[in-house]
């Protein structure tokens, strides 16, 4: 299974951010976007994940094997850890709660309701979210925000352990994960000239 995405463009907020974006990911490779803030790595990421429409191009995968990643956490704070993660693996029909708990250092929380979890802990449930989608491309908009060393630390085992299972992953981050050979994309060649779209469906920001 093969990911490409061949001359993409992109916009936020009706003005084109990135045009003629193209690449190609194997299984078991990281993609990680790089260029400045406002350069469009989210707008890209959104793209990828199907919440908003391209201007232009073609994404060969089927976005129902992306499972996205932001800096909401997407966790419900009167539910527990546990009960959180049962949500999502119904949702997904998949079942690796288990082993989420156990890679994300969550397995003491398991009983706490998340509104009562620490920031850190909170994008931990939020990540650990991931592993029980059953999807093998993850798309993660700067993923270690409020995580401390050792859990940064820990999401890269996370990822590397994705990679070598065969899966995808795609990510703006400035923190090094570690990971082996993944790939850098900078987006800067990509800019596109800022110009208004006609007929703009405002509801693809």
């Amino acid at each position: 299974m093969d990911l490409i995405v061949d001359n993409l463009g992109v916009a936020r907020g009706g003005v084109p951010v990135l045009e003629g974006v193209s690449f190609a990911l194997e299984a078991g490779q990281a993609l990680v976007l790089r260029g400045p803030n406002g350069i469009g790595k989210t707008t890209l990421l959104r793209t990828l994940a199907g919440l908003q429409m391209p201007l232009s191009g073609a994404i060969s995968l089927d976005r129902e094997a992306m499972a996205y990643a932001a800096h909401v956490d997407g966790i419900k704070t009167t539910l527990t850890v546990q009960e959180n993660l049962a949500f999502w693996a119904k949702v997904f029909e998949a079942d690796c709660i288990e082993r989420a708990i156990l890679s994300f250092d969550l397995d003491t929380l398991r009983d706490r309701p998340a509104g009562l979890l620490s920031a850190g802990q909170k994008r931990r449930l939020g990540l650990a979210r991931l592993m029980v989608t059953g999807r093998s491309v993850w798309i993660l908009d700067e993923p270690t925000v409020s995580l401390d060393i050792s859990a940064v630390e820990m999401f890269g085992r996370v990822v590397e352990a994705h990679l070598d299972a065969g899966g995808m992953a795609i990510m703006a981050t400035h923190i090094d994960l570690g990971l082996n050979d993944a790939i850098s994309l900078d987006l800067g060649p990509f800019k596109a000239s800022s110009s208004l779209i006609e007929n703009f469906d405002e509801a693809f920001l």
